[in-house]
C-alpha cells in the first residue's frame, strides 16, 4: 500500500498537475478518436449496405420489366424461351421479396399477377402491350422511389382484382388459358415432327461412302 500512498501524496502536489492534465486530454482524445472512428465505420456499413440494396432491387426491377417484355409476346415465344423466361422471373420474384424493405412481398404479388394478365393478353393482342409494358415498368419505378406510398396502391389493386374474380367467369378464364397454351404446344411440337421428318428423310438419301478399291460384283 505504500505505492498507493506515495501516488496520492503525489496527485496532491502541485508538480503533478501538468502531468494529470496531460494524461486526461489525452485520455479523452483517445476516446474521441474511437468514438469518432466507430462513428465513421458505421456510417460506411450502411452506406455500403444501402448500396448493394439499391443495386439488388435494381437487378431485380430490370429482371422483372425484361420479363414483362416478353410476357406482353408470350404466345410467340417458343417452349424452351418461355421456360427460360419463367426461371427468370421466379429468381426476381424471390429477389424483391428478400429486400428489406417494407411492402416487398405485396410488390412481388402485384407483379406476379401483372405478368399473367400480360402472358394472357398476347394471346388475344400480340404485339400491340408497349402501353402495357411501359405502366408496369413505371409502377415499379415508383415503388423503388417511393415504396411506402406505392406499397398502398398495390394492395387497393389486389383488392380491387379480388373483389372482381367471380368464380364461374374464373373457372371460363382458365379454360381458355389451358385452351391456348395447348395449341401454343401443338403448334410448335408440329414444327419440331416436321423439322425431324426432313433431317430424316434426308439422312435417307444421302450417298452411301463405298471403300475404295472394292471389286464390284
Amino acid at each position: 500500500m505504500q505505492w498507493w500512498n506515495d501516488l496520492i501524496s503525489w496527485l496532491g502536489t502541485s508538480a503533478s498537475r501538468p502531468t494529470v492534465f496531460s494524461a486526461v486530454v489525452l485520455f479523452f482524445a483517445v476516446l474521441a478518436a474511437g468514438l469518432l472512428a466507430v462513428w465513421i465505420a458505421n456510417l460506411a456499413i450502411k452506406r455500403l449496405v444501402a448500396q448493394r440494396d439499391r443495386e439488388s432491387k435494381a437487378a431485380a426491377i430490370a429482371a422483372l420489366v425484361d420479363a414483362a417484355t416478353e410476357a406482353s409476346v408470350w404466345n410467340s415465344l417458343t417452349p424452351q424461351e418461355q421456360v427460360l423466361a419463367d426461371r427468370a422471373v421466379g429468381q426476381a420474384d424471390i429477389i424483391v421479396r428478400l429486400l428489406p424493405i417494407r411492402g416487398s412481398d405485396v410488390a412481388a404479388n402485384w407483379a406476379a399477377h401483372q405478368l399473367h394478365e400480360l402472358k394472357r393478353a398476347s394471346a388475344t393482342f400480340g404485339y400491340q402491350l408497349d402501353p402495357a409494358v411501359v405502366e408496369f415498368r413505371d409502377r415499379l419505378l415508383e415503388w423503388q422511389r417511393h415504396p411506402g406510398r406505392t406499397r398502398r396502391q398495390f394492395l387497393n389493386d389486389l383488392a380491387r382484382w379480388r373483389t372482381q374474380r367471380q368464380e364461374p367467369e374464373q373457372a371460363a378464364v382458365d379454360q381458355q388459358d389451358a385452351w391456348v397454351a395447348e395449341q401454343h404446344q401443338q403448334r410448335y411440337q408440329g414444327s419440331v415432327s416436321i423439322t425431324d421428318d426432313v433431317a430424316t428423310s434426308t439422312a435417307s438419301t444421302a450417298p452411301t461412302a463405298t471403300l475404295q478399291g472394292e471389286p464390284l460384283r
